[in-house]
């Protein structure tokens, strides 16, 4: 097992466990948050501290200022889902150093983590990157006894061309089936039922005599045509061929 920050098992370091208690939490309030803090099965509790001592001899927290030693004290409460408690080594009634403080969210019990341990994870992290940032860059030099070092990305850049082709196949939009002939000769049957019931109304139009427009010439004036000439004469061939006939 890996040793954690303070040289014991991850398992067991106080940064990396917590504690909760189901029966207390639908209950747990600021006057009792701070028995619940104290109960035995609590890893983050020390037996040794002076609100063990108060809590025997059934007194009254405030007694805590008079003493000298570790003790437990409420510092912050945001009820119903956040409390913390801070550990600290009483001094003198105006004098005390602090020593841990822990935070109860919705029950649970955490420690927080000290400055020393933040900066410690911080610079951890920014190394790693950093190492791995190296590492990566140093895989594209390329060494050539004439040229010297160059810098040789196609290896990336057909990843990278590789990668896009991949999401471009799983953007593409999935061709949907045909329909069959069922759905088809079924919706069709469903149309001609509803066309049945509900006819579409015939449009009813009024037919007007059309105007007889005289043409236009081909400076577009309107021609007017000659008056028809009735012929008055009498048809002197055909009635003499009559008499003929008759005679």
């Amino acid at each position: 097992m890996m040793p954690g920050r303070l040289g014991m098992p991850i398992a067991q370091e106080p940064l990396w466990i917590s504690w909760h208690d189901s029966n207390w939490i639908p209950i747990l309030n600021p006057t009792n948050v701070m028995d619940y803090f104290s109960e035995k099965s609590n890893p983050f509790y020390d037996r040794t501290c002076n609100n063990e001592l108060v809590k025997m001899q059934r007194q009254s927290l405030e007694q805590l200022n008079n003493m000298i030693g570790v003790e437990f004290i409420l510092l912050h409460v945001q009820d119903p889902i956040l409390y913390v408690i801070r550990k600290q080594h009483r001094h003198s009634p105006t004098e005390a150093t602090p020593l841990a403080d822990y935070y109860i969210i919705a029950g649970t019990v955490y420690q927080a983590p000290d400055l020393a341990s933040v900066f410690n994870s911080r610079l951890l992290s920014a190394v790693h990157h950093l190492q791995s940032a190296f590492e990566e860059a140093s895989g594209y030099s390329r060494y050539h006894p004439n040229k010297g070092y160059t810098w040789d990305f196609s290896s990336n850049k057909a990843l990278t061309d590789k990668t896009k082709t991949q999401t471009k196949k799983e953007s593409a939009p999935t061709k949907e089936e045909a329909s069959s002939l069922f759905q088809r000769k079924r919706v069709d049957m469903l149309l001609g039922e509803l066309i049945r019931k509900f006819p579409l109304p015939m449009p009813t139009t009024h037919q007007n005599p059309a105007r007889h427009e005289p043409p236009a010439n081909v400076n577009g004036n309107i021609k007017k045509e000659p008056p028809e000439t009735v012929d008055t004469k009498p048809n002197v061939g055909t009635n003499q061929q009559t008499n003929g006939a008759g005679e």
